[in-house]
């Protein structure tokens, strides 16, 4: 008799149809682990990123979806309107709590996606109390404790906490996955990790190929004439430090360039910048889009920018620069000249880095590569061929399902009676 196809459980805050930030690599991951052959469960919430508000529909106490072949669980859990501090806090707090009685199937296997750190602890401590010979894998795309620490928030009683929150989680966990080599030493040096249980899967782009764009049809339907389009994409929130961008937009119009930053996407300070940058006419802010105008946006800019608060380096891979390298276009680093994402850029070949904080600085460079098309079309294209080759969506899937496989095979090595029993709970 063959053995019945493995389940696994993803437990996260985020997934699809959130459009941007973990969701669509949450969302890809469980899609295909299902097209591979395993049985998928996930738990999760109702989409709200990155707005910050229950999308229309949603919002029921609880509710069951069928998604590209994977079985969704979805739970209410409060959003705030400003997610700052303890109302961010007490919003991962109340999926926690969920966490603790929801339904899990008994799975061969559990993947909890970091963040959100403390539903994350709360799904570890579900693991090891109720299904001790369950294999669990912490997915780890950013890190809290640095996090705060580069942000200049760490300290103080909270600061601890969080910090003893991550060490916990990430020690309890079978493995650790991280998506850069240095997230890799930076959890292990930090945390004590061993470095045998950590495995580094690299993010990918998610969005589907598209035709070629006419980029002068595309530029038009923005509102983009013959300027200098420097185009920031994705979430609007602390770490990104987005004034930096607004200043720079104020010293281009005081010394009259022909160039317009842009910020599209969404989240908690997309309000403030807006304020900050009122009547500043190289400033322009553009909503959420579709992934198919989205990707048209991106080619139709003449410059993509990663913009970071200063003194951020280690805590987190952009998520936007997958995307960004399957656009063909330049891309601008305002961050840590020896951080990871300056690294990623430098890797690629696919760009020129800044330094954080620097408005003459990033508005200089971008003025210089907006003028030399040449050098911009070379960075671009470098960026396509990483993107295709180093950050490939099939070969870290592939990554994930056999890390996976190995694990629930041991499981059921150790101990194939209660692996059998699960395996026949889980048809029930």
């Amino acid at each position: 008799m063959s053995r019945p196809a493995p389940a696994v459980t993803v437990l996260g805050v985020n997934y699809p149809p959130e459009p941007t930030g973990i969701s669509p690599y949450t969302g890809a991951m469980t899609r295909g682990l299902t097209r591979r052959g395993y049985r998928t469960h996930v738990v999760t919430t109702h989409p709200h990123y990155p707005e910050w508000r229950v999308s229309p529909g949603y919002g029921q106490w609880s509710r069951r979806e069928h998604l590209d072949g994977a079985d969704v669980l979805r739970l209410r859990h409060y959003v705030p309107g400003k997610p700052s501090g303890i109302r961010r806090l007490l919003s991962e707090l109340s999926f926690g709590v969920r966490l603790l009685t929801a339904p899990l199937q008994q799975p061969d296997a559990v993947v909890a996606v970091s963040p959100a750190l403390f539903s994350s602890a709360a799904a570890a401590l579900r693991v090891k109390m109720f299904h001790r010979k369950t294999p669990l894998v912490v997915w780890v795309q950013d890190l809290y404790w640095l996090g705060l620490r580069e942000t200049g928030q760490a300290g103080g009683l909270s600061s601890k906490i969080i910090q003893l929150t991550e060490k916990w989680l990430l020690s309890n966990a079978d493995r650790v996955v991280v998506i850069h080599d240095r997230f890799a030493a930076r959890v292990s040096e930090d945390f004590g990790i061993p470095r045998d249980r950590i495995r580094v899967v690299r993010n990918w782009t998610h969005l589907a190929p598209t035709p070629p764009v006419d980029r002068a049809q595309a530029r038009a339907a923005r509102g983009w004439g013959d300027e200098v389009v420097v185009l920031h994409a994705g979430n609007m929130g602390i770490k990104q430090g987005l004034g930096n961008v607004v200043d720079a937009a104020r010293l281009a119009a005081e010394r009259g360039e022909n160039v317009r930053f842009v910020l599209m996407g969404g989240g908690g300070e997309r309000d403030r910048l807006r304020a900050l940058g009122d009547g500043i006419p190289t400033l322009q802010f553009i909503d959420p889009l579709p992934d198919a105008e989205f990707s048209a946006t991106l080619a139709a800019a003449d410059i993509l920018l990663v913009n970071e608060y200063p003194g951020v380096s280690e805590m987190a891979v952009p998520s936007k620069l997958t995307s960004y390298f399957s656009s063909g276009r330049p891309v601008i680093a305002a961050t840590d000249e020896k951080g990871i994402t300056a690294d990623e850029i430098r890797s690629a070949g696919a760009g020129v880095v800044v330094p954080a904080g620097s408005p003459k600085a990033l508005l200089n460079e971008s003025l210089a590569l907006g003028r030399d098309h040449a050098r911009a079309d070379d960075l671009g294209q470098n960026g396509k061929r990483y993107r295709e080759t180093v950050l490939d969506e099939t070969f870290a899937i592939d990554s994930f399902a056999t890390l996976l496989q190995t694990l629930i095979d041991g499981d059921r090595a150790r101990s194939p009676r209660t692996a059998s029993r699960r395996r026949a709970d889980s048809l029930v």
